[in-house]
């Protein structure tokens, strides 16, 4: 990991993002950049004396902020930087030209210096994305310095590529992953392939020398409030995700929505490396 990716719109969600971020880089030696996009509709009905004023205010805020990361983490190389263009499609389009990086992103924007990242927008983000999105709400009040990292282990085949940042972290952090097998649906076909994944996720993590537990769970309905009550019951401050491609995998559409709006702790969703075509 050597970028860090930050969408900033100043807001108190954004603000808490970018916190999050600089534990991560403080931990890995990344770079930060701090992106703001400036959207179509910004500069309509007015002057360009105003449109100057405008964004030089907005320079002004990024610049605090640069202050306020380097305060905390003197020695990490922090950048700022003003795109134009659709929010989603220019931090996707920068983080993808940016080597070995992830995006850091609030869930809930503001409506002060513009629209925000408001709901549609990280979704649209997170489905764009060649590279992986660590997102939080602006109520989360976690633990920065990952201690248990927790890794839901489904159906498919390329649930096992979430586990390659799971133990960059955990190694980063000294942090314990929860390799968690979700038994959904309960049945004894469904049993055993996740038992065969777990046991590979195991695997990998013996050969980095990371902590794990072994985590059964069987989850008859409600699948995403399962998850989550589950993530805070073993007190994890981090949930790592596949960006999934189907319905029968747990993250897809209407579920991934949900964990999305409800979780009480940063989630990093991983895309899957297969369906966008870049090859495991």
């Amino acid at each position: 990991m050597k970028n860090i990716i930050v969408g900033v719109d100043f807001s108190n969600s954004a603000m808490n993002a970018m916190r999050h971020a600089v534990a991560v880089a403080l931990k890995t030696g990344a770079d930060l950049h701090l992106v703001w996009v400036k959207t179509p509709g910004v500069s309509n009905n007015v002057t360009e004396d105003q449109g100057d004023n405008y964004m030089s205010k907005v320079q002004n805020s990024l610049d605090e902020w640069q202050r306020l990361c380097q305060m905390e983490s003197p020695d990490t190389n922090v950048n700022t930087v003003v795109l134009e263009g659709k929010v989603h499609q220019e931090i996707t389009k920068y983080a993808a030209n940016q080597p070995n990086s992830i995006i850091v992103m609030g869930t809930h924007g503001t409506s002060g210096f513009e629209e925000g990242y408001i709901g549609n927008n990280v979704y649209r983000l997170i489905n764009n994305s060649t590279v992986p999105v660590l997102i939080m709400r602006e109520n989360i009040e976690i633990n920065r310095d990952l201690h248990n990292i927790y890794a839901p282990i489904d159906l498919s085949f390329e649930t096992l590529q979430k586990m390659r940042y799971a133990i960059y972290l955990a190694k980063s952090f000294a942090a314990k992953i929860s390799i968690v097998g979700v038994y959904y649906p309960n049945n004894a076909d469904t049993r055993h392939v996740i038992n065969v994944q777990m046991r590979h996720a195991a695997d990998m993590c013996e050969d980095s020398n990371v902590r794990f537990d072994l985590v059964p769970l069987t989850i008859q309905n409600n699948l995403c409030q399962g998850l989550l009550n589950h993530a805070a019951d073993l007190d994890s401050n981090l949930i790592v995700v596949m960006r999934e491609e189907n319905e029968t995998d747990f993250t897809a559409n209407a579920t991934m929505r949900e964990i999305l709006s409800t979780s009480k702790m940063p989630l990093l969703i991983v895309p899957n490396v297969t369906a966008i075509g870049l090859g495991r």
